[in-house]
């Protein structure tokens, strides 16, 4: 699981993102890339099941690069819980991405194999995403 090994708080406030991300919005390390194209938390297991899919389909040829953390903690309390008593305790942790962020990159494959592997991934994340290329 993709967690900080520490934090400053346990909890954290929702706090949506609606803007374009200003960072991480083009390729630093691979080919190509797999770009959201809205706004929203990515859970560690949408991640993982993004990245093992392209690990799959390529073979695990290439490297593959996983450009976002999950480092916001997502509170849930228990089922059956009256209200009030204070904030639950940690369920999850989640990636907090903006419009235009990379999520993973590819280097070492040709462009099709790249691009069907990019596409897979992409289904197993929760926002719209488009494949993307060096110039």
């Amino acid at each position: 699981m993709a967690q900080p090994k520490k934090l400053k708080f346990r909890r954290q406030f929702k706090r949506r993102a609606k803007a374009v991300s200003p960072r991480g919005t083009s390729l630093a390390f691979g080919d190509f890339g797999l770009k959201v194209l809205g706004s929203g938390f990515l859970t560690e297991k949408e991640i993982e099941a993004g990245r093992r899919a392209v690990a799959h389909f390529t073979k695990r040829e290439g490297k593959i690069w996983i450009r976002v953390f999950t480092d916001k903690p997502v509170t849930r309390k228990a089922a059956g819980t009256r209200m009030g008593g204070g904030k639950g305790e940690t369920d999850h942790f989640v990636a907090g991405v903006t419009a235009g962020r990379i999520i993973y990159e590819i280097a070492g494959v040709e462009k099709e194999i790249a691009q069907e592997a990019l596409r897979r991934a992409g289904h197993k994340i929760s926002l719209r995403t488009t494949f993307v290329e060096r110039k």
